[in-house]
């Protein structure tokens, strides 16, 4: 999908970047982009570690989303998402933020890094209360930590695999989650995964604790039905909402309301989702942005 300076595809291309990046980044992406990775100092990841190929790639769009729709599983860190993230009044102001503290972990100098995860530890040690069941959770809890590190893990990797300009081999995949697992650790998260086999495993062992609450059912309908998206984007999001939601395990699909389709799923909506993903990434990689200072 090329696109020459003189193309008239130059104007769409930038404009769907310019859309894509004020959501993730805020108003001004440039600057965002250059605090991430133009600040002068020793980083956690080497170049060539998988995590920033990961981290930097077009699928974690299906991957993020994936991981909210699966940590909504958990009626304690949903009831915590429901009494404090404020995700309905304000979901791009949480994506933004979740968006830049993957940045700066993954590719920002370490100093920014720790700073970072101060402030998400901070905020976390203020974030308790009681669920609707009656069962007291504060964020702060390291079991529930681990919840939301391995949900993330698994849906990025897995939407990676799946709709990735470059799929991880095995060897690869181990060293991503191990990668995660420095930033998890320093979060609070005790004993997190290191290999893909002990990220399954641990995902099992929630299996019991997990189950279709009112709330995460409520989540969900916002986040693939009602989220603030212009008409002109609707299409695209819901390519998108597809894509994460083919990329869910089937026992996910009845507590959560949702519909299991294997054979469309394998088929159309993945052929639809390596489409956008694509599109994502031809729009992200326009030349002319990169040549005005607002390149993703």
């Amino acid at each position: 999908m090329a696109a020459t300076s003189s193309s008239p595809l130059v104007p769409f291309r930038d404009g769907l970047a310019r859309m894509i990046l004020t959501k993730v980044a805020g108003p001004d992406p440039h600057a965002e982009r250059s605090r991430v990775h133009d600040t002068a100092g020793p980083r956690w990841f080497a170049p060539d570690r998988p995590i920033r190929r990961v981290h930097g790639d077009a699928s974690m769009f299906a991957g993020g989303l994936r991981a909210l729709l699966l940590q909504s599983l958990h009626p304690l860190a949903m009831a915590a998402v429901a009494a404090h993230s404020g995700y309905r009044g304000d979901p791009w102001g949480r994506l933004r933020r979740t968006s830049y503290f993957l940045a700066i972990t993954t590719y920002g100098a370490i100093p920014d890094a720790e700073e970072a995860i101060e402030r998400v530890k901070s905020i976390h040690e203020r974030v308790r209360g009681t669920s609707p069941g009656g069962v007291k959770y504060r964020a702060s809890d390291p079991h529930l930590l681990k919840w939301v590190h391995v949900a993330e893990v698994d849906s990025f990797l897995l939407a990676h695999q799946q709709y990735g300009a470059e799929p991880l081999d095995a060897a690869e995949q181990d060293q991503y989650v191990e990668d995660a697992a420095l930033v998890a650790r320093k979060l609070g998260v005790i004993d997190p995964p290191t290999t893909v086999a002990q990220l399954q495993q641990v995902l099992e062992q929630y299996r019991p604790e997990l189950r279709g609450t009112t709330e995460a059912r409520q989540a969900a309908r916002f986040m693939l039905l009602h989220a603030p998206v212009s008409w002109a984007a609707r299409p695209a999001y819901g390519v998108l909402t597809a894509a994460a939601v083919g990329l869910l395990p089937s026992w996910t699909r009845l507590p959560l309301r949702l519909p299991y389709l294997p054979l469309a799923e394998r088929t159309v909506v993945r052929a639809a989702g390596e489409g956008l993903t694509r599109t994502i990434r031809w729009a992200l990689a326009s030349p002319t942005l990169a040549q005005t200072g607002t390149e993703a």
